[in-house]
């Protein structure tokens, strides 16, 4: 390789891993020493000049010139090793240096590979890990996507810069701001307060330093389309925009939107604020699991306590009551108490005796008394409370119980009420069933009838029934005299109607008898008593 070469590929080498060429040419010359020195011995005194102009390398051992070229491969192996180790340190040393001053910045890489929960992105010159406490709940990554995220910390490891990204972290949210709402980047439009739930929700304080331009809506953008790219960047992470007032109260009020408020009380002795809301819009200030009211009080900065108007009004009729007893508390002193955002007796507890001294300048011997007060009338609200809850949990219990043993009772009542109506349902369907068989078997006849038996006629008495023979069923009952006629004619009904005449009359043309009807053995009989032929 020529010194015209050499030249060339150190220019190379530092353009490409970002390392200075004064230190490309010490870290060559350092490599070549300590291979002249192996060959020589460790003792002698080598020392490697190369030209930068030129590319002339000059070698001196104990002041005598000498020629790299007479080293031999084992030297050259072992300058190659030192060139290729002081180039990795330096381009380690330029990596940390040149992220270490884009921390905070966001960058933008593929996911290269994926081990366990870790992410290793390449970012360029190095590789980003992300790691899964600083990823967004619910994420999931696959090779060879492509990411957005900020540069959270760099670190010096002994083989390697590690490069910890993040998207969880809330200052993520303000750089997406900055490349998505210019004024927010020219500082027009200021954050003043943000608080973030990675993967759930954010609220946004913005203030604007321009009175012409409306912060809000500028971060909001023409039909959400500014607010909408930021969303869908957090996979669909939802971010509320405050604005920001001076006023803790208002800026309270505008921080548990969209819920109304009534009335905000605070306290700056607790750093509390007391917020009163109707019962409808309760579980709309408190949110889902807390996540409106916690945001809106990491945002403001304050402790926020939530009550109805009848819970806070119970606060300050137990105050005024438990503190009018005091000699020497009057209407004004209460007054006083409550502008300092005391509303109920628990706070008075808390707060102690210093304040109502520096702050009302009373007497310390009258603050003692309404703290002693307070406290005592405070536990023994607490106690009837505790005992009203017991007393509402055994009741509670006792009706639970006493509706089992109704349950138990109506259950064995039930059950033995359609045993007894089964019972009656089977005697009943006996009954009909033995009716039905009466029926068939017997008919009972209102006259005198002629019964032919072993080719006589014999009277049968009145109320008795005729049995048929071979097992045929009763005949149908008729309601006079019935007569055999000779062989070959219809029986004649005592009016002189057929008995087809009889069932046509009634509506039936077949001749077929309505109801439990049964065959009836055709007879003949003659005139005078004569023989019967039965068919």
């Amino acid at each position: 390789m020529g010194n015209a070469d050499l030249i060339r590929l150190i220019d190379s080498i530092s353009r490409d891993k970002n390392i200075e060429k004064d230190l490309v040419y010490e870290d060559i010359e350092s490599a070549m020493a300590s291979a002249a020195r192996k060959a020589f011995g460790e003792t002698e005194d080598v020392e490697v000049r190369i030209d930068r102009m030129t590319g002339e390398i000059s070698a001196v051992a104990n002041g005598e010139q000498i020629e790299m070229k007479q080293l031999g491969r084992i030297a050259a192996q072992t300058a190659k090793q030192v060139i290729i180790q002081r180039i990795r340190e330096a381009e380690r040393g330029s990596i940390f240096d040149e992220f270490s001053q884009r921390v905070g910045t966001i960058v933008t890489g593929t996911v290269s590979r994926v081990e366990g929960n870790l992410l290793i992105v390449n970012i360029g010159r190095g590789e980003g890990f992300l790691p899964r406490s600083e990823q967004i709940p619910g994420e999931s990554h696959h090779v060879g996507e492509r990411i957005r995220a900020m540069i959270l910390d760099v670190r010096e490891a002994p083989y390697q810069v590690r490069i910890v990204l993040t998207r969880s972290h809330p200052d993520y949210i303000r750089r997406l701001f900055e490349l998505e709402v210019p004024e927010v980047a020219e500082k027009v439009i200021e954050m003043r307060a943000l608080a973030r739930e990675a993967g759930y929700r954010t609220k946004v304080a913005v203030a604007s330093i321009d009175m012409k331009v409306d912060a809000v809506g500028a971060c909001v953008g023409v039909r959400g389309s500014r607010i909408r790219n930021i969303v869908d960047e957090l996979g669909g992470e939802k971010i509320d925009i405050v604005r920001w007032n001076e006023s803790s109260q208002i800026l309270i009020g505008n921080a548990l939107k969209p819920a109304e408020i009534q009335e905000v009380a605070l306290c700056f002795e607790l750093g509390r604020a007391t917020v009163v809301v109707s019962e409808d819009q309760l579980s709309l200030a408190i949110g889902k699991r807390g996540q409106n009211v916690r945001l809106a009080a990491r945002l403001t900065g304050w402790d926020i306590d939530i009550l109805t108007p009848a819970e806070y009004n119970k606060g300050l009729d137990d105050l005024h009551t438990a503190l009018r007893s005091i000699d020497g508390v009057d209407d004004v002193l209460l007054d006083k108490i409550l502008a300092l955002g005391i509303i109920n007796l628990l706070d008075i507890k808390e707060v102690g005796t210093e304040p109502l001294v520096k702050e009302l300048e009373l007497e310390e011997e009258l603050a003692n008394r309404i703290v002693e007060t307070a406290e005592e009338v405070c536990t023994r609200l607490i106690e009837e409370e505790e005992k009203a809850k017991a007393e509402r949990a055994a009741a509670e219990a006792a009706g639970i119980v006493a509706d089992d043993a109704d349950g138990d009772g109506s259950s064995e009542a039930e059950a033995e009420t359609a045993g007894d109506t089964a019972t009656e349902t089977t005697s009943e369907g006996e009954t009909e069933a033995v009716a039905q068989e009466e029926a068939v078997t017997e008919v009972p006849v209102p006259a005198e009838t002629e019964a032919a038996s072993e080719g006589e006629l014999e009277a049968v008495p009145e109320g008795e029934a005729v049995e048929q023979q071979d097992g045929a069923a009763a005949d149908v009952p008729v309601s006079c005299e019935a007569e055999a006629v000779a062989d070959g004619e219809p029986e004649v009904v005592s009016d002189g109607e057929t008995v087809a005449d009889v069932a046509a009359s009634d509506g039936n043309e077949t001749g077929v008898v309505e109801g439990p009807v049964h065959e009836v053995t055709p007879t003949t009989v003659e005139d005078g008593g004569g023989d019967v032929q039965q068919g």
